[in-house]
């Protein structure tokens, strides 16, 4: 027997990276206890540090009260121990995608969490991959949040072949219940929806940028102020049928047998990795990062997401 959704009040988040900071925030700011388990103290510490600057920043664009704020981050306790999670209502793994351990993870968790406990996995890949050491396996079901979770409202939940479909709508009501949008995908598949059509569009953009076909400016510039705008209201296939159906169909039997299907990045990109440049962490990639504002740029991205946070949370009053 499940737990009912509106009985759910301790959540554990197994792993303290960048994932595991978001969903706690998301939980604790729906009023969850919150328990964060990770490896060290100081890998803990940093992350209490880093949630607490994420809340912070809610309260700076307006979205939170201080004394909202203070309760939120009190709901939050970190643990070394994942036996803590054998006292939560509901648990989501968020550790590195190392198959042996998530394995290890999904096993130790099915031995210690009470029969009617849901497990989560936001690591984006099939959860029939993580189950082997369980001996009760209807229970898992993937849970795939976004990064920055806290401002990204959509979650992709997807059961696997042994995944009770009880399990499966119990995971969409508790993300609709924490203010999330779940998004029911109907069978597995690598990369879920998100992550299949951001590589989708990225094999092209790289493609055309290695193959001399537009600049890396002329390619982010064309999608940000066409698609980019677009996309934001409405999704590509809703788009195709706004524009019609019939128009889109035999443009796309023209276009489709040209587009790169590559079954590996441009040579071009991969001299980038093997020679140690990735982007704006290292000072350059595609771009010389030296000559740009990466800060800037990440900073008027944060600003684009709360703002469309704030309308997230505007909806659901």
């Amino acid at each position: 027997m499940l737990k009912q959704v509106d009985a759910v009040n301790a959540i554990a988040i197994i792993g303290n990276g960048l994932m595991g900071q978001g969903i706690s925030q998301v939980f604790a700011r729906a009023g969850k206890s919150v328990t964060l388990i990770g490896r060290n103290p100081a890998s803990l510490e940093k992350a209490m540090a880093t949630i607490r600057r994420n809340i912070d920043a809610f309260v700076e664009r307006g979205l939170s009260s201080q004394a909202e704020a203070d309760a939120t981050f009190a709901r939050i306790r970190t643990s070394l121990d994942i036996a803590d999670a054998a006292k939560s209502d509901h648990v989501i793994e968020a550790v590195p995608a190392v198959r042996a351990l998530q394995i290890e993870i999904f096993g130790k968790l099915d031995s210690i969490c009470a029969p009617g406990i849901v497990l989560g996995s936001t690591s984006g890949q099939p959860i029939s991959l993580m189950t082997g050491a369980m001996k009760h396996p209807e229970r898992a079901v993937a849970m795939h949040f976004i990064y920055p979770a806290q401002l990204i409202p959509i979650v992709e939940v997807c059961g696997g072949p042994d995944t009770a479909p009880e399990v499966v709508r119990w995971a969409c009501d508790i993300m609709t219940a924490v203010g999330q949008t779940p998004a029911l995908m109907n069978k597995e598949v690598d990369g879920f929806i998100i992550n299949r059509l951001q590589f989708a569009l990225l094999r092209e953009a790289w493609s055309m940028w290695a193959n001399g076909i537009a600049s890396a400016e002329a390619i982010d510039q064309s999608f940000k102020l066409s698609l980019g705008r677009r996309y934001s209201i409405t999704g590509p296939i809703e788009s195709a049928e706004l524009g019609g159906l019939d128009i889109m169909h035999k443009f796309a039997e023209f276009l489709l047998p040209d587009l790169d299907t590559a079954k590996a990045p441009p040579d071009a990109v991969a001299e980038l990795v093997k020679s140690g440049n990735f982007g704006l962490k290292t000072g350059k990639g595609v771009y010389d990062w030296s000559s740009r504002d990466g800060k800037a740029l990440l900073a008027a991205r944060a600003d684009r997401l709360f703002r469309h946070r704030a309308e997230d949370d505007g909806s659901q009053r």
